[in-house]
């Protein structure tokens, strides 16, 4: 019985998520860019500060070992390589007519 009821709320509640949402505005669709921008400068700007903190860290422990007499040499690090771009999508051809 209790299955029966958990399988019928189931279904009761995925019939929801099938429902089609209807198209932004021009206004929501301006609102929606500006809040990506928004954050992705966020993500940027924490980025940035994330950096800081990791090279204050990673300067205090290199401090450290020095006072106990140990050379420590940070690992280079390169930057991460920029995605190669896809290439152009060919268009599609109708099938041939018989």
């Amino acid at each position: 019985m209790n299955r029966l009821l958990v399988l019928m709320l189931g279904a009761l509640l995925a019939t929801g998520a099938l429902a089609k949402l209807p198209e932004m505005t021009e206004e929501q669709k301006a609102a929606a860019a500006e809040k990506k921008a928004k954050a992705a400068e966020g993500d940027k700007k924490a980025a940035g500060l994330l950096a800081a903190s990791q090279d204050a860290v990673a300067g205090k422990y290199i401090e450290r070992m020095k006072a106990q007499g140990v050379t420590v040499t940070p690992t280079p690090i390169a930057p991460p390589a920029v995605p190669p771009a896809p290439p152009a999508a060919a268009p599609a051809q109708a099938p041939a007519a018989r």
